[in-house]
């Protein structure tokens, strides 16, 4: 049996008819691996931001039909985080702005979110304001993750948290609501 596969492995070495194949090959591949990591970022990305926005959209369904409870911003956050279906270390890399809009004269959110820089301590809550009955509010919700493939494909582009080099990617989803009567 050795014999038998010590003479095809020397017929195969000595062989060159495949070695036009071998150039495309090396070519191609690389291509082929990028866009499937690009692909599979891009799905895992899409999934986050998914679980991101329900998560949001039903906790402000609850505070939007729920007036009488005062919801505080850690009750608010511990909410979106067991809404969205499990972000990974969502109370740690979450972070809640919510400000009361005139909608007459409407000023948005700043166009930058603030998110959780891991690196330095956490910065007190931005914009924070519980609003009243009848108020419209703007809650934007700033989520941190860790790409799958940092420097491959999609990972590389990815918005990062202020450009720091932290390895962190950020995703921002934004829902407004109007408090019910009580």
């Amino acid at each position: 049996m050795n014999i038998r596969m010590n003479k095809f492995l020397r017929r195969f070495r000595k062989e060159e008819k495949g070695s036009v194949y071998l150039i495309e090959f090396v070519i191609m591949a690389p291509l082929l691996f990028m866009t499937f990591f690009f692909g599979f970022e891009l799905s895992m990305h899409s999934i986050r931001q998914m679980q991101l926005d329900r998560g949001l959209e039903v906790t402000t369904r609850e505070v939007r039909l729920n007036t009488s409870v005062q919801f505080t911003h850690d009750a608010l956050k511990s909410a979106i985080c067991a809404n969205s279906g499990g972000l990974a270390d969502c109370e740690d890399n979450l972070r809640l702005e919510m400000i009361p809009t005139n909608p007459r004269t409407f000023a948005s959110l700043p166009s930058d979110a603030d998110c959780i820089n891991t690196a330095q301590p956490v910065t007190p809550v931005r914009g924070w304001s519980l609003g009243q009955q009848h108020e419209l509010m703007l809650l934007r919700a700033c989520y941190q993750f860790v790409p799958l493939w940092n420097n491959i494909g999609l990972g590389s582009v990815l918005d990062t948290n202020d450009g720091s080099d932290d390895g962190y990617a950020k995703m921002v989803s934004i829902s407004a609501f109007v408090q019910e009567p009580r």
